[in-house]
């Protein structure tokens, strides 16, 4: 049997999306999301192994199910496309982490007010992506030479954080957070996890909403470098929205996990940097070789893994 133009039918599509608000309601309202406390370490890391063994679940029950349907070729290659979007979209979600690192940083924000912003900084990079893939696919099946753009930005991206891989930016000089701060009451400090009170009848936000604007700000910009280069991988519209969202949804998870290690991770930047160039390069030269989806997953998987053990022997080596 032929390969589909996608595998997900629309009984897919929908019970993918009731897992996702599940799940979310699960960590809003039964897991302690609604409840102000610092995330320690063996909490993250058991909500990063329920993620991952739930992602990895998912790819196994599509890969049965393909197999049954359209055979083993179709089933195994699927599979493949899964893991390797999954992999890479977990991977260029470490930057997103660094970026949170810093905000949380310039707000002063407490630990314990951290997880209701990363909770709906999750929901709202749900929202944006979903719309963005849906958009992306659409653009793909219509005009094919958008894949080469897709790899020029990429291209030009990884190199550009290659460049400027160890230069902070000022958020003092945002001018998105200049306008709010000029147009909006806000409070001189934290009212609990509120995002706004009020206060003789007025809405006055808080800190705290500066810092979701942030968040969401920066998942955008990311999301613009992540879908294209999933893209790169495959252009099913189902396989890139769920691996997609399965590695947003354990972002919250991943950053409680690496917070306080980010430090000993500092050349993993140049690695992300070197996978977008990777897949840009991967993209524009589609119609000329076709590089297969287990060697990509090798390469990316190499890429990420030198320079965390480089990043680690640098560490450790300075400290020494």
């Amino acid at each position: 049997m032929n390969e589909p133009l996608t595998v997900g039918e629309p009984w897919m599509w929908a019970v993918f999306t009731g897992f996702v608000l599940v799940m979310l309601a699960v960590d809003l309202f039964l897991a302690g999301g609604n409840k102000a406390h610092k995330v320690g370490f063996r909490e993250a890391a058991a909500w990063s192994a329920v993620w991952f063994t739930l992602a990895m679940l998912f790819n196994f029950g599509l890969w049965w199910y393909l197999k049954g349907n359209y055979g083993s070729a179709v089933a195994d290659d699927k599979a493949m496309e899964f893991l390797t979007g999954y992999l890479i979209e977990k991977s260029l979600a470490v930057d997103n982490i660094f970026v949170f690192l810093m905000i949380f940083g310039f707000f002063a924000v407490p630990a314990e007010y951290q997880r209701r912003v990363l909770i709906y900084g999750v929901l709202g990079a749900i929202v944006m992506r979903a719309i963005m893939i849906l958009a992306g696919a659409w653009l793909v099946r219509e005009f094919h030479w958008v894949l080469y753009l897709f790899g020029a930005f990429l291209v030009v991206t990884g190199v550009k954080m290659l460049m400027f891989a160890e230069v902070e930016p000022d958020l003092n000089k945002n001018r998105l957070l200049g306008w709010i701060k000029g147009h909006m009451r806000l409070t001189p400090d934290y009212r609990g996890e509120k995002f706004w009170v009020l206060e003789n009848g007025v809405r006055v936000f808080t800190p705290l909403f500066l810092v979701l604007v942030m968040i969401e700000l920066s998942d955008l910009i990311f999301a613009v470098d992540s879908i294209p280069a999933i893209f790169a991988i495959t252009t099913d519209p189902f396989i890139v929205f769920t691996s997609n969202i399965f590695a947003i949804l354990g972002l919250r998870a991943m950053y409680f996990l690496l917070a306080g290690v980010a430090d000993r991770f500092h050349l993993l930047k140049y690695g992300l940097a070197m996978v977008l160039v990777f897949v840009g390069v991967k993209m524009l030269i589609v119609d000329f070789y076709k590089i297969p989806i287990g060697l990509s997953l090798g390469i990316v998987g190499l890429i990420i893994a030198s320079f965390m053990f480089a990043s680690l022997w640098v560490t450790r080596a300075r400290r020494a």
